[in-house]
């Protein structure tokens, strides 16, 4: 409704035009016109050189441009915007010209031209043009700005029905549901004190909650069993990084991609080891080692039904003592780095 009556105010006062025409007397003309049509933004020059400094500070919502200029000609003008603008953009250009041949005319539409005005010029038809192209360009906007939101809608649901099948999991064997968020901020500073780039950040900080969603089809003879589990029942539970990659295959985005990654390789071990595919060394994603330290650190500080919380400490010189066997040497010394920096400001 917003989009709708924003589009629906936008009119000629709103509108930024730029004149490109090399006879001075061409622009007052179109100046004259415009300015009586109540278009009040316009930009002009009769230089061809300084188009592109001009359009990327007025940043018009149409161009009327002259072909037949000294120094560049309107030709080349129309290359260098149609660099400046994006595919997705319409950016109404209308040519100019006393006179121009079919071959000129092809030419100009091939880069990038929408419309044309001959010389000398009709009032009404420069308007009617002008204000048309400049209705598309509006509805142009508004429907990128409609797209862009209702993309970010579909991401947001898409992010909270990930955390939910995230808690779902987490609350078979945690009935706070919080282990799935803490690792999750866990795993983020950790990726950030490795140094990785922010956008791979961002990602593993949404798919760490998932790591553990294969244990939606773990029995819960297995799963809840308050003591230890003997070895076929510890192969079943092996079993949660499959079924969890599984749930997660196919999918197309990045975000899933990375959580099915986690999902399957979250427990493999530096040492080979591991499971399911007993991969070792860098040989296991990034994201899966990183996971493998924070989820074992805060299963050990948190209390579960068959054992007690480890001391902070305790757990950390655990972490240190498991480099190069269970994890990664690299991402254990980054792990006591950041573990050193929260305690130094008091976390």
């Amino acid at each position: 409704m917003e989009i709708k009556m924003r589009c629906e105010s936008e009119g000629a006062s709103d509108s930024r035009l730029l004149i490109v025409d090399d006879e001075a007397r061409n622009v007052r003309l179109l100046r004259s016109i415009l300015e009586t049509a109540n278009y009040t933004n316009i930009e002009s020059t009769s230089d061809s050189r300084r188009v592109v400094e001009l359009f990327l500070d007025f940043k018009p919502d149409l161009v009327l441009l002259d072909l037949r200029m000294p120094h560049v000609d309107g030709f080349e003008v129309l290359r260098q915007l149609s660099a400046l603008v994006s595919e997705e953009s319409f950016l109404p250009i209308i040519v100019l010209t006393a006179d121009i041949t079919q071959e000129a005319r092809e030419r100009a539409l091939s880069e990038g031209a929408s419309d044309f005005l001959t010389k000398p010029f009709d009032i009404t038809e420069v308007l009617l043009r002008i204000n048309n192209l400049l209705r598309t360009r509006h509805l142009n906007q508004c429907l990128e700005e409609k797209v862009r939101e209702r993309t970010q809608e579909i991401k947001a649901t898409q992010l909270e029905v990930l955390e939910r099948l995230a808690r779902a999991a987490e609350y078979r064997d945690d009935d706070t549901g919080q282990h799935t968020q803490r690792v999750g901020e866990a795993a983020t500073t950790l990726a950030r004190e490795l140094g990785l780039p922010e956008e791979q950040v961002r990602l593993i900080r949404r798919a760490a909650p998932l790591h553990d969603v294969g244990k939606i089809g773990i029995p819960d003879g297995v799963l809840l069993k308050p003591s230890r589990l003997t070895p076929e029942e510890f192969d079943i539970m092996k079993t949660h990084t499959l079924i969890g990659a599984k749930l997660l295959s196919g999918g197309r985005s990045e975000l899933i991609k990375i959580a099915e990654l986690i999902a399957l390789s979250h427990h493999e071990r530096w040492d080979g080891t591991g499971y399911p595919h007993e991969l070792a060394g860098e040989a296991i994603p990034i994201e899966g080692r990183i996971l493998a330290v924070v989820d074992v650190f805060d299963a050990l500080t948190h209390e579960r039904p068959y054992k007690r919380a480890w001391t902070t400490e305790d757990a950390l010189n655990e972490i240190e003592q498991q480099s190069t066997r269970q994890f990664d040497p690299r991402v254990v010394k980054a792990f006591l780095q950041s573990a050193y920096h929260m305690k130094s400001a008091g976390g």
